[in-house]
């Protein structure tokens, strides 16, 4: 008699029970105006004319203050000293552009906070990633930079202090997409910092059509790993957890158990560099071992503009895929439960719609909450200031995706230059919706409409032997014969980090029962939980 897995099981109660739900079309509506949110990205120049200024910046949900409300924070270039860019400004603004904090206030309205903050900064800026790196029940905040990165302590006042210097955080070079993790789940986070090139702005020896140098141009260089020593200090362990022997080209980075050992691992999408897999030995050191993996390379073979990696339960098979925007045919890698990952891009009809864009920020969450997780992505020119349309994929489970950008609203007509892109749901109704930072131009709050969408549950995490946080915990949610799993991570997709709390759609069902591995190997069980909730889960 033929035997069906738990995973094949699952997938196909799935496939019967989310098909049973159908919810209106996905939608979003732009509410950038009405929100308050006013954000321009700067790259500093009069036009592009360097890989530093191409290569956008993107933001990051959390809460700052603890009103259980998503705060946004924003990234930016600026005008930097002269030689930097080969079409400076020819006046400068009486404002230098700087990073953005907005205070969520509720009813949809934002406020600016920046300079009360502390949060401007005073380089030119890519990404950022919040966590409660000291345990204090505060999230705080990395920025990284061209030249450094900076971490910003949350004091609880609705200010931040820099305490780079004072963490050991020395980072030199230019640091890109970063995410926290805790490698080796001593309740700490630690920080894995991704650095792009050996930017030279002196260098100018390219073909004319080229425009400017590309990646290529530029020698590539080492991600660094900080070990957080539970004293608010890290030390340098790249060298220590075999990190440093690899040199790459660093767009975006995630960390996740893909493999289910209980312990995170790394993925770094490289430019025009073959990616990184960071499998974690559970002993303080990596392996790299994306090319058995099967996720080192593009659809034939290449090197391709790797962006924004996203690990995701694709079918609710109990497994991480991996989703990965990139400059061609992006890839959906399927995972399952043995290496290498399976590409199914083609299969699942994304290949097809997407080889006319370059595609930057991307989000994988259920944005009609049937039980099966959506893909967004964000489009701009690669080298040039080429706007684009955006795209949505309905999940339509049994690993097949639709285009559903037609249908998602007057946004999906609106051409941009997109870059990084933030996921959370920021007014709490149970929907997540999304940033958009634009290279060289206004951003977009984009504020999910979709009617008839089905019930949820959004679940909070509180360690108390593992890091406050909870970042590497996996929570199960089974709801109306369906099971799904999600990690808690702290940086995704390109140069951003999503909500802090999981996001579960439960489509028709109204209870759920709810079971949470934390990193410290604790497990606990909440049966009978109702819909339509963020339920906080405290680590026993």
């Amino acid at each position: 008699m033929k035997t069906i897995s738990r995973a094949g099981l699952a997938a196909g109660l799935c496939l019967f029970a989310c098909a049973a739900f159908a919810a209106d079309p996905i939608r979003f509506e732009d509410a950038t105006a009405q929100s308050g949110i006013q954000f321009t990205h700067s790259f500093g120049a009069e036009k592009l004319g360097s890989l530093l200024e191409s290569t956008g910046a993107g933001c990051v949900w959390f809460d700052y203050n603890n009103d259980g409300k998503p705060d946004l924070f924003v990234t930016s270039g600026r005008p930097l000293e002269k030689g930097m860019h080969p079409y400076p400004l020819r006046k400068a603004p009486a404002v230098p552009p700087h990073n953005h904090l907005y205070r969520n206030d509720g009813n949809g309205k934002f406020t600016d906070v920046t300079e009360q903050a502390g949060l401007t900064g005073g380089g030119f800026s890519f990404a950022a990633i919040a966590a409660d790196y000291d345990n204090d029940g505060l999230t705080d905040l990395l920025v990284t930079s061209y030249g450094h990165v900076t971490l910003y302590r949350n004091k609880g006042d609705g200010t931040f202090e820099d305490v780079t210097a004072k963490a050991g955080l020395d980072v030199k070079g230019w640091a890109l997409g970063s995410a926290w993790l805790d490698y080796d789940r001593d309740g700490c986070v630690d920080l894995f910092i991704g650095r792009y090139v050996k930017f030279d702005p002196t260098y100018r020896s390219y073909y004319a059509a080229d425009n400017y140098p590309g990646p290529l141009d530029y020698e590539g260089d080492t991600n660094l790993l900080f070990h957080n020593t539970c004293k608010g200090t890290f030390v340098d362990v790249s060298e220590k957890s075999g990190i440093s022997k690899f040199k790459g080209r660093t767009m975006g980075v995630t960390a996740a158990d893909f493999d289910g050992d209980g312990f995170p691992d790394i993925y770094v999408a490289n430019d025009k560099t073959e990616n990184f897999l960071f499998h974690n030995k559970r002993d303080g050191t990596f392996e790299e071992i994306a090319t058995e993996a099967g996720a080192a390379f593009g659809q034939n073979g290449e090197n391709t503009s790797a962006m924004g990696p996203v690990f995701f339960d694709m079918a609710n098979s109990g497994h991480m895929d991996l989703w990965v925007t990139d400059s061609k045919y992006n890839r959906l890698l399927k995972n399952t439960g043995k290496l290498p990952f399976e590409d199914v891009t083609q299969q699942a009809g994304i290949s097809q719609q997407q080889a006319q864009y370059t595609s930057w920020g991307t989000g994988v969450h259920d944005f009609d909450n049937d039980g099966l997780k959506d893909i967004f992505i964000f489009h701009g020119g690669l080298i040039h200031m080429i706007p684009q349309e955006h795209s949505l994929f309905k999940n339509l489970g049994g690993g097949k995706f639709q285009d559903v950008s037609t249908t998602g609203g007057p946004f999906f007509q609106v051409k941009s230059v997109g870059r990084g892109a933030c996921f959370a749901d920021y007014d709490n109704d149970g929907k997540i919706d999304a940033y958009l930072v634009n290279l060289g131009g206004p951003g977009y709050l984009l504020h999910n409409t979709t009617a008839g969408a089905g019930h949820w549950l959004m679940v909070r995490l509180v360690g108390t032997k593992s890091n406050r946080d909870g970042i590497g915990a996996v929570v199960q949610v089974e709801a109306g014969g369906v099971r799904q799993k999600s990690q808690r991570v702290a940086g995704s997709g390109y140069l951003g980090q999503d909500d802090w709390r999981l996001h579960f759609g439960l489509g028709a069902a109204t209870k759920a029962r709810v079971s949470v591995t934390w990193p410290s190997g604790k497990q606990q069980v909440k049966e009978n939980v109702s819909a339509d909730q963020i339920l906080v889960v405290t680590e026993p």
